[in-house]
């Protein structure tokens, strides 16, 4: 369902477009990695080196009336429809270092989110001869800027097997991951089994600033992002060409990793749910190393991300792409 809304949208922009006008359509394939900037994070500084994970995308060019039949002109547009899966873990080991010797273990939060949306760019392509055909030139570069609407809701990993809490991870004060609380006299080392199947945007993990009430709004999994970027495109024959981009796509929204502002305190926690198992998973996910807050708001325990500060992701890539071009003698676009 998440997949065939931006499909149905692009087909729908697509056919709007006059149909006897149009001569090219350029179509590309693109695969890559992610990077992740966010509230989660264990390096110091913007770039989290180990939060790299795949992405890939289907671009449509050169699809709007082009009566001087140019190859490829210097201003455009595209509509791209993508998957980019985001994600981090405070628990990996990082750098060389593990346990207690990363700076946010104790924090110990983990999400994924597999964001797929449809975005419209406006593409500005540079050429070396603006008057030399491009075939002899073969390589050009592009930059662009654009607006699209994207779907994702933030998971995370949480339990060995079924969300119950004789299933939760346990964090002890000696850096490892157990199957019994602190302080236990017995407790098998254990790790954390890479299935993301608690959906966070179910529960509250964050409070409101409104006050010790029920908190009633829970995150929208529709994100609006403004990707950006430029790269280089090789043109192998007058059809095809192969290219490598690098973009950055901000959002509007602080909640792609489902952390932002606050820990949520156990009274709206309770005022929100009246089941006493439901408040203990709540509490629970939303602080699962139990060290992040004692239900209260205070300087120490109150901090849970930075509001201040969207998240955003970039995406480095390598495509290839196909020109299907019509006769001029054709007044459809229908068949290729």
């Amino acid at each position: 369902m998440t997949t065939s809304l931006p499909l149905a949208a692009c087909v729908a922009v697509l056919c709007a477009l006059p149909a006897a006008a149009q001569r090219n359509l350029e179509v590309g394939l693109s695969s890559g990695v992610t990077h992740y900037y966010g509230d989660l994070g264990n390096w110091d500084g913007a770039m989290q080196w180990n939060s790299v994970r795949p992405a890939m995308a289907i671009t449509f060019r050169d699809y709007f009336n082009n009566p001087k039949r140019y190859v490829t002109r210097a201003i455009t547009m595209e509509t791209r429809l993508s998957w980019h899966r985001i994600g981090y873990n405070e628990v990996q080991p990082t750098n060389g270092l593990s346990g207690l010797e990363l700076r946010n273990f104790r924090r110990g939060l983990n999400f994924r989110n597999d964001l797929f949306g449809i975005s419209t760019h406006l593409v500005m392509n540079m050429y070396r001869e603006p008057y030399q055909p491009l075939m002899k030139q073969r390589f050009f570069a592009y930059c662009y800027i654009g607006v699209g609407l994207f779907y994702g809701r933030p998971k995370g990993d949480l339990f060995r097997g079924e969300q119950d809490l004789g299933n939760r991870y346990y964090y002890w004060d000696d850096g490892t991951i157990r199957d019994q609380p602190r302080g236990s006299a017995h407790g098998n080392i254990i790790e954390q089994d890479g299935t993301y199947e608690t959906d966070l945007t179910r529960w509250v993990t964050e409070g409101e600033s409104r006050g010790e009430q029920a908190v009633s709004q829970r995150p929208s999994p529709w994100h609006v992002g403004f990707p950006m970027g430029f790269g280089l495109r090789y043109l192998v024959t007058k059809k095809v060409s192969v290219g490598m981009e690098f973009s950055y796509y901000t959002f509007l929204t602080d909640m792609l990793d489902a952390v932002s502002d606050r820990y949520a305190t156990y009274s709206e926690i309770g005022k929100t749910y009246s089941d006493s198992t439901q408040q203990y998973l709540a509490r629970y996910i939303s602080d699962p190393t139990g060290w992040g807050t004692d239900g209260t708001t205070g300087y120490r325990t109150s901090r849970r991300g930075n509001p201040a500060l969207p998240d955003a992701f970039s995406y480095f890539m390598v495509e290839v792409s196909y020109k299907f071009k019509r006769s001029p003698a054709r007044r459809s676009f229908v068949s290729l």
